[in-house]
């Protein structure tokens, strides 16, 4: 099992940036991928973004591709997201979480989460 920690959340306004972190504790954080999601009010929480463990791939879901970026640091346990344009609907709790596996394989191989970090975009 692994514990992770995310931070950075906050209010900003539609077009500013934020990053948030994820910090990993309990397993060898560079033997398996992270991932980045959100959950907003009454909706599923979605997988945003995936990195692999060596951080040579990535992938995005559409509506937050070229405005977000993944990044890990395997010498610092940490994981990243990097968002840059926001916008109103991008308000949610935002959750990193680790998979299973070293590659990304798909929201189902995640098993483990941090407490999560609320993002807050006005208008």
């Amino acid at each position: 099992q692994v514990q992770l920690v995310e931070s950075g959340g906050g209010l900003v306004q539609a077009g500013d940036s934020l990053t948030l972190s994820c910090a990993a504790a309990g397993r060898t954080f560079s033997a398996y991928a992270m991932g980045w999601f959100r959950q907003a009010p009454g909706k599923e929480r979605e997988l945003l973004s995936c990195i692999t463990w060596n951080g040579a791939n990535t992938n995005y879901e559409e509506s937050v591709k070229g405005r977000f970026t993944i990044s890990r640091n395997n010498a610092m346990n940490t994981v990243y997201l990097q968002m840059n344009s926001l916008k109103p609907e991008d308000t949610a709790v935002y959750y990193c979480a680790a998979s299973r596996y070293s590659d990304c394989f798909g929201r189902q191989n995640f098993d483990s989460w941090g407490q999560g970090t609320q993002v807050t975009v006005s208008s």
